[in-house]
């Protein structure tokens, strides 16, 4: 698998990751929409097309309608006959599987069970439910049971695996997975099987490994890999980075793996680290494609190395047609060198390809403001709030052009209250709801969200400690702002532009840069961008 496929892959499961809920906008959907509503209002009472269409429903993870329908469906079929609802039972036992209801999925489980008691399938759907319950027996009971049906079913290897290890029987678990594996080692997926076996077991640098073989073994699971990758650097950073320095070592002229690492490292602002792997990908010729370019230029720029960032992001605009996010690089990189024109030229660019793109519209409402055009900033942001109306960042852009250019104090108000009524977890900084209590002026609330996140979340690359600099720092809080900083560089924060030139709405620094313990501070850290 060469780079391209490898970014296309990720791209394709962020965006059904991000479609798939509540979104049917691909014409399969709607056409069948279109039918099941037709149908339906012929006749309202037709349990077969309300299953059906709960199935759509379930497959676009919009559980809360497709219950409404299995159970509208449940009333309409004729009574006592348990043979017509099978399929009801099967699905809503799969929504509530979903939802994490496992005893009432166990419950619909076994009335399936009793009409077919060896439907493998079902078998294997109540062996998880009653692993998830805890109760380890009676899944393993249900593992063996589909092993008589099928010697060879992985899952079901895989499954008695998981359950050794909560019986702390980690040899038994071990040899289990390890069966599992042998029987199909040119299958991605059971590389994938076992590394959830090994990460349980707390064999970290054996579940890389299985990761990296499945993504070296097949294209099947790449995405679903790379998602795994990627999760488990935000909580031991150093056992993924040494597991694809292994996989390097041993294959060197995989341009694949330098690129995973440097994705991953560039996911961890550590900009220099992934500049290596980029320029030796390009330099020795191990892949070519203008997403390199893209990445390179997106690296500088975060280090504050504009020249380089607009050099490397013209030749990957001049290196596709698929360039509208390089144009939106290109417009932050203009604006950070002053060059505010183009920056909203390129940004215009952005939308012309991709008319809904949220980072292009942020793009040129930012070129407006820093041009003096606040009504056209406010278009822009309206636009990309209609687009993504869940997106926290865009709000309190709005706020912040309503409020201090626009004049619009009640418009402003209503655009940080959307932020505070998103559906973010408390304790997750990026919801940047103290920021908006602090624009709202509650600021014992705002200091609340912001001590709270510094006491649970998990700092692993020094973000949420920028947060909080940001944050202190415009509260007039500089000796908190200041330790917050430090202590985001000592994580290896390397995002030298926000650091020194971000100064949008009121999540920055900006406050701080002209005390001497902030230029010591970058000094004395500057190994991360140098």
């Amino acid at each position: 698998m060469n780079i391209r496929s490898i970014t296309l892959s990720l791209l394709i499961s962020v965006a059904a990751i991000s479609a798939s809920a509540q979104s049917y906008d691909d014409p399969m959907s709607q056409a069948l929409m279109k039918a099941f509503d037709e149908l339906l209002d012929e006749d309202p009472r037709d349990p077969e097309t309300l299953v059906r269409r709960a199935g759509l429903y379930y497959a676009h993870q919009d559980y809360i309608k497709a219950l409404d329908d299995i159970n509208t469906a449940m009333k309409y079929y004729a009574p006592d006959d348990d043979e017509s609802r099978y399929p009801a039972y099967q699905l809503r036992a799969k929504i509530y599987q979903r939802q994490k209801k496992y005893e009432d999925a166990l419950a619909d489980l076994n009335t399936v069970l009793k009409m077919s008691p060896q439907d493998y399938g079902t078998i294997y759907q109540r062996a998880n439910v009653l692993y998830e319950l805890g109760r380890y027996p009676e899944a393993n009971a249900d593992y063996y049971l589909m092993l008589r049906l099928n010697p060879r079913s992985q899952d079901a290897l895989l499954g008695q695996a998981k359950v050794a290890v909560k019986q702390n029987n980690l040899g038994t678990a071990n040899d289990l997975a390890d069966r599992a594996v042998a029987m199909t080692p040119n299958n991605s997926e059971i590389f994938i099987g076992r590394a959830a076996v090994r990460d349980l077991m707390g064999n970290r640098q054996g579940a890389v490994e299985d990761y990296i073989s499945a993504i070296s073994v097949d294209n099947e699971s790449t995405a679903r890999a790379l998602s795994h990758l990627v999760a488990m650097s935000r909580t031991d950073y150093p056992t993924v980075m040494a597991g694809l320095s292994s996989a390097i070592s041993k294959a060197p002229r995989t341009g694949m793996f330098y690129f995973i690492r440097a994705m991953i490292a560039q996911g961890h602002c550590n900009y220099l680290a992934a500049i290596a792997d980029y320029d030796k990908i390009i330099n020795e010729n191990l892949d070519s494609y203008p997403g390199l370019n893209g990445a390179l230029a997106e690296c500088y720029y975060y280090l504050g190395r504009y020249d380089r960032a607009l050099l490397n992001a013209d030749y990957a605009i001049s290196a596709t047609d698929e360039n509208a996010f390089y144009y939106v690089l290109k417009s932050r990189i203009e604006r950070a060198m002053g060059d505010n024109q183009a920056a909203l030229d390129a940004a215009d660019k952005a939308i012309e390809k991709s008319p809904e793109s949220i980072d292009a519209l942020e793009a040129k409402a930012l070129a407006e403001i820093a041009l003096g055009q606040p009504a056209g900033a406010s278009i822009a942001l309206s636009e990309a709030a209609m687009v993504n109306p869940e997106n926290p960042y865009i709000q309190i852009l709005r706020g912040w052009v309503l409020g201090d250019f626009r004049k619009q104090a009640a418009n402003s108000e209503r655009a940080y209250e959307m932020v505070l009524d998103m559906d973010f977890d408390f304790d997750n900084v990026q919801s940047l709801r103290g920021f908006a209590l602090l624009s709202l002026d509650r600021r014992e609330q705002a200091d609340n969200w912001m001590e709270r996140i510094l006491d649970t979340a998990d700092d692993f690359d020094g973000m949420v400690n920028y947060y909080a600099a940001c944050y202190y720092s415009q509260t007039g809080m500089t000796e908190r702002a200041l330790r917050c900083m430090e202590t985001s560089l000592e994580k290896g924060y390397a995002n030298y532009h926000n650091w020194t030139k971000a100064s949008e709405a009121n999540i920055n620094c900006a406050p701080l840069r002209s005390n001497p313990e902030f230029t010591r501070l970058l000094d004395k850290y500057s190994h991360l961008f140098k």
